[in-house]
């Protein structure tokens, strides 16, 4: 059990479950609330429940212990982290779920492409292919037939 809880596959599995799982719940929320206003709830939500996880394991750390350097990126993440959210939250107002959250999940091929141009990660020509099938099938999801 603790080789599972520090394998990287768990934890991802669980985010792809929990992705998911906001996708259908936002939808059932935004119902008769503004998006935006939406985004405003689940921030406050996450910031509670990260503070308490921070709490239970011991996991705060002082401000002068990040580098600049990480201060710099972790910033420049949450607002990227911000701006998908409000796009998220707007787009599942204004269209399916079943259609937003395979267009979002095309964050996986950009970031395929931008491990490759910025971060020089390398990625087999299976892999392209698989990244590759992946937009292909959002794209297929988005279409209506």
């Amino acid at each position: 059990m603790r080789s599972l809880l520090l394998s990287w596959q768990f934890w991802a599995i669980g985010s792809a479950v929990f992705a998911a799982l906001t996708a259908i719940f936002a939808k059932v929320g935004i119902e008769g609330v503004g998006s935006d206003f939406a985004t405003f709830i689940r921030t406050i939500v996450i910031l509670v429940s990260i503070a308490f996880v921070l709490q239970v394991t011991g996991g705060w750390q002082a401000p002068s212990t990040v580098s600049p350097r990480s201060w710099l990126f972790l910033v420049l993440s949450g607002l990227a982290t911000g701006a998908s959210w409000l796009c998220y939250f707007r787009a599942l107002k204004l269209g399916n779920a079943s259609q937003v959250a395979p267009v979002d999940k095309l964050s996986v091929v950009l970031v395929a492409a931008f491990a490759a141009i910025f971060l020089g990660e390398r990625l087999s020509p299976v892999h392209w292919l698989a990244v590759c099938m992946i937009a292909a099938g959002a794209i297929m999801l988005t279409i209506r037939i």
